[in-house]
């Protein structure tokens, strides 16, 4: 991802800044995503891993990339607070 792009993108929520999120909460999140064990902000659940994805700075929403494209949708952010030892 470009990071001129990551430098200006932020939640369209809280419009805190997002951070490419890590290998180790990416692998964290598509283990859990395996196990069925994750729901958007929506309540649905989200059953495709990540490829990429960014998480915003104060750790409380993921989003999906797909494509070098962030989908910045509000209905399809991962809430954190749904998960027991997400590395933070």
């Amino acid at each position: 991802m470009d990071r001129r792009l990551l430098e200006i993108l932020c939640c369209p929520v809280s419009r805190r800044p997002l951070r490419l999120l890590r290998a180790d909460q990416q692998q964290w999140l598509n283990a859990a995503i395996g196990a069925g064990s994750v729901q958007d902000v929506n309540g649905r659940a989200v059953s495709a891993p990540f490829q990429a994805g960014l998480i915003s700075d104060d750790g409380k929403v993921i989003y999906r990339i797909e494509d070098d494209i962030p989908v910045l949708l509000p209905e399809d952010g991962i809430g954190t607070v749904q998960f027991q030892g997400f590395p933070g």
